[in-house]
């Protein structure tokens, strides 16, 4: 008697796919990169990408410092704008989340679109390309990931730590102050993080916006694998850079998660 093979299907099933496209996709270039950290033009072990990166000699070092600190002028700004307007639309939530949308409306149009846009208008108004217009684009197109954590945080913050506050005679600066904001710290550090790595790491809208006068740490990375510099050594270090402030951040952001909910247990 022939026995019949039956196909089980279980839900983990459904992870095969996403399993695969991790392992081509994610780890095997992370492999790659790795490898090539390490090898010079001859295909030969060597550490010297990472004495070329870090004595400074193609002005890597510099050039991770400038993005740097754009980064971090771009999430100061994006975090002063974005958090009076995330504080808004969760005061507003219930009544009108249209508003809700305007704001997240972008996020679905694709960045080389919106920058490109944008170059468009600033050529019609006549205006100068250079640092003011690199900046006003970073903050247009990463502001939205600064909302949205911080809408999320603060929309589900309980209503009744505020009125508590209000009972116990507090005025609003001070309910803000001792009970929003340090309820809202795990929304600030998510939309910090998810601000400050993309603005460090971009490329097109400095490029574009500037018309390539101002450098970065992405279009040095994006120059070094080119053909023209065909340099993939010492463009694969500072991917590695970049991984590394990647996890940093994602570290971060998980201890202050896990602190959180220590607090809020005790």
């Amino acid at each position: 008697m022939n026995k019949k093979l039956r196909f089980r299907f279980h839900r983990r099933a459904f992870a095969y796919p996403y399993m695969i496209f991790l392992l081509l996709f994610v780890v095997v270039p992370l492999v790659i990169i790795l490898i090539n950290a390490f090898l010079n033009d001859d295909k030969q072990l060597t550490f010297q990408n990472f004495v070329e990166f870090f004595s400074d000699t193609g002005g890597g070092l510099t050039v991770l410092g400038n993005s740097l600190i754009i980064g971090l002028v771009t999430t100061l700004i994006c975090l002063v704008i974005g958090y009076p307007c995330a504080y808004l639309l969760a005061k507003y939530h219930a009544s009108n989340r249209v508003l809700v949308l305007l704001f997240i409306l972008p996020m679905w149009v694709n960045f080389l679109i919106r920058t490109l846009s944008t170059k468009a208008l600033f050529m019609a108004m006549d205006v100068k390309l250079g640092m003011g217009t690199v900046m006003f684009g970073m903050v247009y197109n990463y502001l939205p990931y600064m909302i949205l954590p911080l809408h999320t945080t603060l929309v589900s913050i309980d209503h009744s730590y505020i009125e508590a506050a209000e009972d116990l005679g507090a005025d609003k600066l001070t309910v803000f102050l001792k009970t929003v904001l340090p309820l809202s710290l795990s929304g600030i550090i998510s939309g910090i993080t998810m601000t400050f790595i993309p603005a460090i790491s971009t490329f097109a809208i400095s490029e574009i916006l500037s018309s390539s006068k101002i450098f970065l740490f992405g279009d040095a990375i994006n120059m070094h694998f080119s053909k023209t510099t065909n340099s993939f050594g010492v463009g694969s270090v500072m991917s590695l850079v970049m991984l590394v402030l990647v996890v940093i951040s994602n570290v971060i952001v998980n201890l202050t998660s896990k602190d959180e909910e220590v607090a809020s247990v005790l």
